[in-house]
């Protein structure tokens, strides 16, 4: 994995390419790291948050959510770990925030 990337990405399939269920794993692993708004509705995490990359149902995480909250870096990581699922390298350069980070979006195509 590069370590200049600014997130990573756990991919729902593991290493034999079986995706990985239930079909919704990836809102409620995030659901784990999302608050409350004022406005009463969910928000996901801005360090952890779903995604499609080509059809494939992911969950990308900042790394620099390693600095502010270690024990949930560590958690996610070893989720993926114990459910055998690939991670790879996210982008690089800094991602633009979703526009309605609620418990109700699906994410966006990741590329």
């Amino acid at each position: 994995m590069s370590d200049d990337s600014e997130e990573l990405v756990i991919q729902g399939v593991d290493a034999q390419g079986t995706a990985f269920r239930p079909s919704d794993w990836a809102e409620r692993l995030c659901g784990v790291m999302a608050a409350f708004g004022a406005d009463g509705r969910m928000r996901y995490s801005p360090h952890v948050f779903p995604v499609t990359s080509a059809g494939v149902k992911c969950v990308v995480v900042k790394r620099r959510l390693e600095g502010i909250e270690p024990m949930a870096w560590r958690f996610l990581l070893n989720f993926a770990r114990d459910n055998e699922l690939r991670v790879r390298p996210g982008r690089r350069v800094q991602r633009e925030e979703p526009a309605r980070p609620g418990a109700e979006q699906g994410g966006g195509e990741e590329g």
